[in-house]
């Protein structure tokens, strides 16, 4: 059973208060095109295992690689949306290592001329928001996938699927701004978002699409230098992020308490244990014997290529959210709900542009709406209720036509059904009853079923009077208005 890092700790919170974490972190993102960087073998997952290949992605002698310019385009799409300088001119390198994934002997990335330099990305934790740096962000291709397990002689040998060999990936490298486990969740969290928002990736982490290395070291709080960092690997979630986060700065800690030091390496998060181990030593620039890549001329990002990605580029998270609060009057906090994903806030806007009230739309949206998608497994994307047909049950509401259950109640049905509101509210009787003669009707009728709370009420208990108000609205199946009962109860049982 994996072991939390505070269950496995042998450091106290005052000796840990003592260090500073300093985190940087390498995102590896595949980027949302049809076929590979460098050849046109298709770049979907899931066909079956070396089904999309040819002689370039599988490295074959005399195959020559070729540009994808959409991943170009959607490269720089992201450099800009991370507020990066794009460089005018930048050139792809060979980075050499041997492993049984890698056909080619070694891999097509960037080295000292990536495409672009110097971004920011902006986080918020703790009610906060902090600016993260982006070192640098580079064009690569993946390599092919190992698989360990499934296959009877596992034991003995390792299979290779090629499908994934090739298709296009872009590095982010952070600064090394971050400093507790919970900065670096919220840092990958507002990437995703980023990389979502402008479609540049589909960011699935399940099938490899988003991965993450973390760098990470301690020092002592108010010292300038950097302590010796190890790499850790293997981080395919969020949650693991930050238990191996935590982990690897309580072991750092612990070594450097012991008098011990710590060995820069890479090192594997091991989930079933909760804890990281040693992979390897970490390598330097020069072990990988990087050389310009002699196949691939250098990539000219035109001012005409830029305009056009600029162009495309949609409304960002951060500006989104200012906007909301600012034009719809509604909090921060709601703001960033609703512009949780692109589709999300695109809902919210149709539905107050259908007619809705800008607070009661957020508020809908966030309870009534997020329940029933959230328990039906639907994405906002696919919610069988239009903005149109919420904005109908939300005027319902408003203006009183039926109760905030009424309203609730219709906007179920219409989930399941696809139904009008108006035709669910006609049909299911939840039209608010607003006739003060029917609703002192029913009044009466609980005043005469309920002698004993009656008398208790006018011998001074005031809480007795909701219970006489929940069997009115019983009565009434919680159609009649509550102002108008509350005031035509008073009433009545002040009179003697």
């Amino acid at each position: 059973m994996a072991r939390t890092a505070q269950e496995a700790s042998r450091v106290s919170p005052e000796v840990l208060a003592r260090y500073e974490p300093i985190i940087g972190i390498e995102t590896h993102v595949q980027l949302k095109t049809a076929s590979k960087i460098f050849c046109a073998c298709s770049a979907q997952f899931g066909d079956p295992p070396n089904h999309n290949t040819c002689p370039v992605c599988l490295g074959l002698p005399g195959a020559l690689p070729v540009l994808n310019r959409r991943a170009l385009e959607l490269a720089v799409k992201a450099a800009l949306a991370l507020n990066c300088t794009v460089q005018p001119r930048s050139r792809f390198a060979r980075k050499n290592y041997f492993y049984p994934d890698l056909p080619k002997g070694y891999q097509i990335s960037m080295y000292e001329l990536p495409l672009a330099t110097g971004g920011w990305l902006e986080i918020e934790h703790d009610g906060q928001t902090k600016r993260v740096g982006i070192t640098r962000l580079h064009l690569e291709d993946d390599a092919a996938k190992g698989m360990h397990e499934g296959f009877s002689d596992s034991g003995r040998y390792t299979y290779i699927d090629f499908n994934r060999g090739g298709v296009p990936l872009i590095e982010i490298v952070s600064e090394p701004d971050l400093r507790a486990p919970e900065e670096a969740h919220a840092y990958l969290i507002a990437l995703k978002q980023v990389l979502l928002y402008t479609e540049v990736s589909d960011c699935n982490m399940e099938e490899g699409s988003l991965r993450c290395d973390a760098n990470v070291s301690v020092r002592l709080r108010g010292e300038h230098s950097f302590g010796t960092k190890a790499e850790v690997k293997n981080l395919n979630s969020f949650r693991y992020l930050t238990h191996a986060l935590e982990y690897e700065i309580e072991r750092q800690v612990q070594l450097l308490e012991s008098g011990g030091r710590v060995v820069q390496e890479t090192r594997l998060w091991n989930v079933a244990a909760g804890r990281t181990e040693p992979m390897r030593s970490k390598e330097y620039a020069h072990d990988y014997r990087y050389f310009p890549e002699p196949d691939l001329l250098p990539v000219q990002a035109s001012e005409e290529l830029l305009a056009r990605v600029r162009a495309e580029m949609p409304e960002l998270p951060a500006a989104r959210r200012a906007r909301f609060v600012r034009d719809y009057a509604v909090t921060p906090y709601d703001a960033g709900v609703l512009t949780a994903t692109r589709e999300l806030a695109g809902y919210f806007e149709q539905t107050v542009r259908a007619g809705a009230p800008a607070k009661s739309a957020a508020n809908w949206i966030q309870g009534e709406l997020l329940r029933l998608l959230n328990e039906s497994g639907r994405e906002i994307a696919n919610s069988p209720v239009p903005p149109g047909v919420l904005a109908r049950v939300i005027g319902l509401a408003e203006t009183q036509a039926t109760t905030a259950s009424g309203a609730k109640a219709t906007l179920a049905i219409a989930f399941k059904t696809g139904e009008d509101p108006d035709a669910i509210v006609k049909r299911e009787g939840f039209a608010q009853i607003t006739d003060t003669s029917a609703i002192e009707r029913a009044c009466r009728e609980v005043i005469e079923k309920n002698t004993e709370q009656v008398a208790k009420y006018r011998a001074g208990n005031e809480g007795v009077f909701k219970f006489l108000v929940g069997q009115v609205m019983r009565s009434t199946r919680g159609q009649a208005h509550p102002q108008a009962v509350n005031d035509a109860l008073r009433r009545l049982l002040a009179a003697k």
